[in-house]
């Protein structure tokens, strides 16, 4: 191995209350090389992609140990000397590239400002590596892209855009924070094979933090596996894969391997829901075009397809938000009209909505008693020793203590704010809960915990599920059926077991067979299955 192109010894970060993020973390990064960053939430994965900026987030400080990036040491170290790295030596792609970016400035600007600012190139040289970078990355019309604003591209083209900010000055390590966990899977393949690509053709170094196991298997040479802060083991991302040394380890490679497994059919109870024809515009624009659906008692049916199909647009009419233009809607054979303004306070109880993100979704200044006690002081009327024993009594259906009923959100973890809203949810009584991206949040064993809970309440009181996700591994799981949607339209739908049966036709052939796989090898078995060449950059 050449010497380390970065070189961390005994990393030690500190929250603002005193807690050890990092515990005596050692890391080395040879030119060239990529190394995996794999762990739940929590595990000290980005802490660890930050420091190599000399940087600690949220008032989080760098409190013992050294960080050298190629002949710099840059902690302990001066600002000046952290400054004349960042950017510059080692750069950061974000997981939100909608946020990385200034709304009022177009993206070629944004695109060449770090190497202006570090003086590496004149604005020529500049201007002359981003075009390059746009070819390389394949965005769309090179000639004009950069004259667009962030709000004017897609999700995809926007992080493939980030990718190219981070390279503005050709630096040596870029660090990659879960780069494409936000997209759906297709456009995650593309932005994987041309980042791939482009760390070959470039000889970049580059720290991979994510909690995919299949997808860092595709691009790292190397995988660290952390937890709470430690160093649980480290190896080839082959030996990761095939001959995990450690029992959490195990425990990652088992879960991503259960996205494979199909669960078994179930037979749905009576019809409790019915869509015909359903469309919907937003303004001129028409989001669903004669969108039909049904759903039983007891049964899970999922949506799935990638960004911008309308699955979330679905969801939301079905909820009365917004109101659909024509078609037709029955719940448990009654109309469910347009607007959610017009439903019947016990037609609003019986559908319940958990959404994606529950932070968003939480009111940050409420304890966990008053959130989930509001549906059962609107629908039930309970006051006083009643609406505590209700709290008390949901807090123990999804699994937490009930003296999380004093705590704000705040205080809570990923899963188990998560948790609450289910709560929040089942505090209603509903006949149907729609979960729109509930897990895609979340590390894969929080999210196999809360699948686990819905299965088994689904299994006690005869819920019904609409599960709106891009995560086929979910779907193939927990749904009984499948409905498969592409620009609005519904483009198939049945079993699941039949769904994901070979042969596949069409758009959910490519769907599926975007779904990574724990082999080093898959994406250059798709990709040449696909009659595509490797990487342009070559």
């Amino acid at each position: 191995m050449s010497d380390p192109i970065l070189r961390i010894r005994n990393l030690q970060v500190t929250a603002p209350d005193g807690r050890a993020l990092t515990r005596g973390i050692d890391v080395d990064l040879a030119p060239g090389e990529v190394l995996g960053l794999i762990g739940e939430s929590g595990a000290g994965k980005s802490t660890i992609g930050l420091a190599a900026l000399g940087y600690g987030r949220g008032g989080c400080r760098i409190s013992g140990g050294t960080v050298e990036v190629a002949d710099r040491q840059i902690v302990p170290g001066t600002r000046r000397d952290r400054e004349q790295v960042r950017g510059a030596r080692v750069a950061y792609v974000a997981q939100s590239a909608a946020a990385a970016f200034n709304p009022a400035q177009r993206l070629g600007e944004q695109m060449i400002e770090a190497a202006l600012y570090h003086g590496t190139m004149t604005r020529p040289e500049a201007e002359a590596w981003r075009d390059e970078l746009i070819r390389v990355l394949q965005l769309p019309n090179p000639e004009t892209f950069p004259d667009r604003y962030p709000h004017q591209v897609s999700g995809g083209q926007l992080q493939r855009a980030m990718i190219a900010m981070a390279m503005a000055c050709r630096p040596d390590i870029l660090v990659l924070d879960e780069p494409t966990t936000a997209l759906d899977v297709t456009t995650q393949i593309e932005v994987l094979v041309l980042l791939r690509g482009l760390i070959r053709r470039y000889g970049t170094a580059a720290l991979y933090i994510t909690h995919d196991l299949a997808v860092v298997a595709q691009i790292s040479d190397r995988i660290m596996v952390l937890r709470h802060g430690e160093l649980v083991e480290q190896g080839t991302a082959q030996a990761i894969l095939e001959a995990p040394q450690q029992d959490y380890t195990r425990r990652l490679v088992a879960e991503r391997g259960a996205h494979e497994r199909l669960a078994a059919t179930r037979s749905p109870g009576a019809e409790i829901l019915s869509v015909e024809r359903l469309k919907v515009f937003y303004g001129h624009n028409q989001a669903l075009h004669d969108v039909s659906l049904t759903l039983g008692r007891g049964e899970t049916l999922a949506i799935v397809g990638e960004s911008g199909s309308g699955k979330s647009t679905l969801a939301r009419a079905i909820a009365g938000l917004p109101p659909f233009s024509q078609g037709r809607m029955r719940f448990d054979g009654a109309e469910l009209p347009a607007r959610f303004q017009k439903r019947s306070q016990d037609m609003l109880r019986r559908i319940q909505l958990v959404y994606q993100l529950p932070d968003v979704a939480l009111n940050p200044r409420q304890t966990i008693a008053e959130i989930i006690g509001r549906p059962l002081q609107l629908y039930f009327g309970l006051r006083g020793k009643a609406l505590a024993e209700g709290v008390a009594r949901l807090l123990a259906d999804v699994g937490l203590p009930a003296d999380f009923a004093a705590r704000l959100p705040g205080a809570l973890s990923g899963g188990q704010k998560q948790r609450v809203c289910v709560a929040r949810a089942l505090a209603a009584q509903p006949d149907l809960i729609i979960c729109d991206e509930v897990t895609s949040a979340l590390d894969p064993l929080v999210a196999e915990e809360v699948l686990q809970l819905l299965a088994r309440l689904q299994q006690e009181r005869g819920l019904a599920y609409l599960f709106i996700t891009h995560d086929l591994g979910v779907v193939r799981r927990i749904a009984d059926r499948t409905l498969v949607m592409q620009k609005g339209r519904v483009v198939e739908e049945g079993p699941t077991e039949t769904i994901f049966t070979p042969p596949w036709q069409g758009y959910t052939g490519e769907l599926i067979t975007s779904v990574p796989e724990m082999r080093r090898d898959w994406l250059d078995g798709l990709l040449a299955t696909r009659g595509q060449a490797l990487e342009t950059a070559k």
